[in-house]
């Protein structure tokens, strides 16, 4: 009767160690079930890359992520809105293509806005997440952002259509020991010739960055999730044809819905800090500008 009743509660205590093993090793996908697509394509929140990629298999190609931002920027700076296709490959790569669509704003100023340009990214995990079952190891990817066709402010003044880019290193980490409170930690720095990410055109020089984000998840109704976001970003910049200009740093406060258990669709609603008064006389009147946006993830 001693060695039954040992044998079962051993049974009992390895069946809740297998449960609570099950809780900590889910909890982190789940979280990465709530990411999507940024406002240029990039696995992230709304304007900060993640380290993570889009979902794929070792072997190959994932199914494809799409999304629409928008950006409303104000009287000034008028609408931006983005769509996005995003390809995962290999739990290592990703790379996709997005598309600026810009709405010209009712200023003195708007038309040294233009229509819109395009995007195309790329990001490599260099350091998976918890390699060699070191728990404490964020993921570290190395990536890129080209754009294309670019025709805001200095490439208004100057008459000439500009591209430019951002090449950058990021470390994400999703951290499930505080208990209920699951939520990532991610940094990084880039290399930009890029004014706010090319929505006030070329830089006039190349110069590094840092950017940052923090995303807690809570429990929703209907077994899905709410994750409350904030990202900050370095403008170092001075955008071309305004020298004299000074772009803040961006701030943003988002909160990301997962509707429903187990789905990949996302809707993100938040407001960006973005520009003032950047030299005297110019007030792009974006302090407090409302965002949004809609990701799906196609497959299982």
């Amino acid at each position: 009767m001693k060695n039954l009743t040992h044998n079962l509660q051993l049974r009992s205590l390895r069946t809740r160690i297998a449960i609570s093993l099950a809780t900590v090793l889910l909890a982190p996908a789940a979280i990465l079930n709530a990411q999507s697509l940024n406002f240029e394509g990039v696995t992230g929140v709304y304007l900060n890359p993640f380290a993570y990629t889009a979902p794929s298999t070792g072997k190959g190609l994932g199914m494809p992520s799409v999304a629409w931002h928008i950006l409303d920027g104000g009287n000034v700076l008028g609408n931006f809105n983005t769509l996005s296709v995003t390809e995962g490959a290999f739990n290592r790569l990703e790379f996709g293509y997005t598309r600026d669509v810009h709405s010209q704003g009712g200023n003195a100023l708007s038309p040294v806005w233009s229509s819109g340009f395009n995007v195309v990214h790329a990001k490599f995990v260099v350091v998976p997440e918890n390699a060699g079952k070191r728990n404490w190891l964020p993921a570290i990817s190395a990536g890129f952002i080209e754009r294309a066709g670019v025709r805001n402010v200095g490439g208004y003044l100057s008459a000439k259509t500009t591209n430019n880019a951002d090449f950058y290193l990021v470390a994400s980490k999703t951290v499930t020991q505080v208990k209920g409170l699951p939520f990532i930690l991610s940094g990084g720095v880039k290399d930009t010739n890029a004014s706010l990410w090319g929505l006030a055109g070329n830089a006039t020089a190349w110069d590094p960055a840092a950017f940052g984000t923090v995303a807690f998840v809570f429990k929703g109704p209907a077994g899905g999730n709410i994750i409350l976001a904030s990202e900050i970003s370095q403008q170092r910049n001075h955008p071309q044809g305004l020298p004299a200009a000074s772009i803040p740093t961006t701030v943003d406060y988002a909160v990301r819905i997962v509707p429903v258990k187990g789905t990949k669709l996302n809707v993100d609603l938040g407001v960006a800090q973005i520009a003032g008064k950047i030299q005297p006389g110019i007030d792009l009147q974006a302090r407090a500008r409302f965002v949004a946006a809609v990701s799906y993830g196609f497959g299982k």
